[in-house]
């Protein structure tokens, strides 16, 4: 191997420092992409998670398209039986 000067030795470190930067900024993208998703799945729009990150709505709505009309419904009966619950919880106050 040839000798390496103080530059080299300066470059080679910043792109290791780069490789796991990125493969850290893809981990958390993931991350970010798969509760995007979920919040999709359990009724939120693409407006308010928008507004949650900073990004687009356009951008959410393309990574967290409208879920399926099953999932949807079944979002809004968990959301129907939450208020009844806390309808009757209040009620016996």
């Amino acid at each position: 191997m040839c000798h390496m000067d103080a530059l080299d030795t300066e470059i080679q470190a910043a792109a290791k420092k780069r490789a796991k930067a990125e493969e850290a900024f893809t981990r958390v993208d993931a991350e970010l992409r798969a509760l995007l998703v979920q919040g999709r799945a359990a009724g939120k729009g693409p407006s308010h998670m928008a507004k949650l990150t900073g990004f687009t709505r356009e951008w959410v709505a393309k990574i967290a398209p409208a879920p399926s009309t099953e999932a949807m419904q079944a979002a809004i009966r968990r959301r129907m039986d939450e208020n009844a619950a806390r309808n009757i919880a209040d009620s016996d106050d």
